[in-house]
């Protein structure tokens, strides 16, 4: 997790070094399904990322407040709800924290910490730079996601133009902020997965899907079967 502020200009150049290295993970083989095989870029099921917008409709907010999507900015965003799911639209700032790797480390990321909030099967912290998950805030006054059969490990479908990644919850983060997930869910979805100066500053759905969770939770083809039945099942009305 990580309080995003206003970059500093200093970061560019150190930007640089990482956008290096990045094409290691974005020109990889499509992902297996494997638990910490890599995600490369594409496209996850059939489900159209114009057909789940679509079906979200407007905001029926089931937050009592409101979230900054980055520290210093205006609380603005409400999370929303249907029956069966939750989501928000925010931007996406990148979670790098976990196992340590050749892309997430305290080399590439000053705000790198080797813990996430959730732990894998085996009982070590998630690699944000292979797994797929997204980060909810921690419970406040505003929104408690355990409230909303959210849990380690729920599905989320995250739309970003016209491509759809399904996560898991993975990672808590501020209580006031929203709008971050790891590196290998901004890299499959063609965002910028550098943690110093990528992500996008808007235009990003979260859809987390009520009483869902996988198990373990670093499967992520389970957590793409998942998240494809339920999709699907919200197209549906259900």
């Amino acid at each position: 997790m990580r309080v995003q502020s206003l970059r500093l200009a200093a970061a560019a150049a150190a930007a640089a070094a990482l956008l290096a290295a990045a094409p290691a993970v974005l020109s990889t083989t499509p992902t297996t399904g494997r638990p910490g095989s890599p995600v490369a870029p594409g496209r996850e099921g059939s489900v159209r990322a114009a057909d789940l917008l679509a079906k979200l409709g407007g905001c029926a907010a089931v937050s009592n407040g409101r979230y900054r999507s980055d520290d210093g900015t205006r609380a603005g965003i409400p999370v929303c709800g249907t029956p069966g799911a939750v989501f928000w639209e925010a931007d996406m700032d990148i979670d790098c924290d976990g196992r340590p790797g050749p892309l997430c480390n305290s080399r590439t990321d000053p705000l790198f910490s080797e813990s996430t909030a959730f732990q894998q099967s085996d009982g070590r912290c998630l690699s944000a730079e292979t797994l797929p998950y997204i980060v909810v805030p921690a419970p406040s006054d505003i929104w408690n996601y355990r409230d909303h059969g959210i849990e380690p490990g729920s599905v989320a479908a995250v739309i970003y133009q016209d491509r759809v990644q399904y996560a898991v919850v993975g990672d808590t983060g501020p209580q006031d902020i929203i709008g971050e997930a790891s590196y290998a869910t901004a890299a499959a979805l063609g965002i910028r997965p550098d943690p110093r100066g990528g992500g996008t500053p808007s235009g990003v759905t979260y859809i987390v899907f009520k009483n869902s969770r996988v198990s373990p939770i670093e499967d992520h083809a389970a957590a793409v079967a998942a998240g494809e039945r339920l999709a699907r099942r919200l197209l549906d009305g259900g």
